[in-house]
């Protein structure tokens, strides 16, 4: 089983053990919390949420707070001697997704959280 989650703007496909790395999120490293807003569950029984379904939610932990790879923006005008170069490094938070909750199943990760602590 599968389930499609909202988080901030984005939709992510999450399965139970797997790692995601969505959108910098409020939240302390090892802690645990649930995802309410999920879109779609699929598998065996699948159901469309309008638009979110009813009593389907994903438990998550937050494993690691970091920044991505570092992306160059560069700007030239030939001949004019204009050249801008700016550099980006977006946050992002990644989880582990521990259990899936949906249509009275339950799928659990069969490992357990790894933590990175940056220090």
């Amino acid at each position: 089983m599968y389930a499609v989650i909202q988080s901030g703007s984005r939709q992510y496909r999450a399965e139970a053990g797997q790692r995601l790395q969505v959108d910098k999120l409020d939240r302390k490293l090892g802690e645990s919390f649930d995802i309410e807003n999920v879109v779609f569950v699929g598998g065996d029984k699948p159901a469309a949420g309008t638009p979110f379904v009813k009593g389907a939610k994903v438990s998550v932990v937050v494993v690691q707070q970091a920044r991505g790879p570092k992306i160059l923006i560069f700007k030239k005008k030939r001949r004019h001697g204009y050249r801008r170069l700016k550099g980006h490094r977006q946050d992002f938070t990644e989880l582990f997704v521990t259990a899936i909750f949906a249509n009275g199943q339950t799928v659990k990760a069969e490992s357990k959280p790894v933590v990175v602590d940056p220090t």
